[in-house]
């Protein structure tokens, strides 16, 4: 009888519990859970203008050539990469000339003490396309 008890006085104990910690009446309410909004994906250069004419037209070019022995998009190897030489020249027809001329010519000391070999069977029109595609990746 006193285990009866006990038991009772128990059950009745843990249902005052429970109803006083919200368990005894039925209570809605909404949670507004924030989360941050997802990064955007980094686009690569070479995605961000892939449909471009002149990328188009100037990669090609590129790929006929042996630039990319020595450069890479985003990623200095030999020479800078083309990221690197957008960054440092405004895409004007001026500094397009310019460059197709050096990348004609050879050219050390713009990007260290490695030279950059003359490409004189380049033409000045590829060498132009070429500079356009490469002045196009910032």
């Amino acid at each position: 009888m006193k285990l009866l008890k006990t038991l009772s006085i128990g059950v009745i104990a843990l249902s005052a519990l429970t109803y006083s910690c919200g368990g005894g009446t039925e209570k809605t309410s909404e949670t507004t859970v924030s989360t941050p909004a997802a990064a955007p994906a980094k686009v690569s250069l070479e995605d961000k203008h892939k449909d471009n004419p002149i990328y188009i037209k100037g990669l090609a070019k590129l790929k006929e050539s042996d630039c990319l022995s020595c450069h890479m998009v985003e990623r200095k190897i030999v020479g800078p990469s083309y990221a690197e030489v957008a960054a440092k020249y405004e895409n004007t027809e001026e500094n397009v000339k310019m460059l197709a001329g050096t990348v004609i010519n050879g050219n050390v000391g713009n990007w260290g003490e490695v030279p950059m070999p003359a490409h004189p069977a380049l033409s000045q029109e590829d060498a132009e396309d070429m500079i356009r595609y490469v002045l196009l990746l910032k």
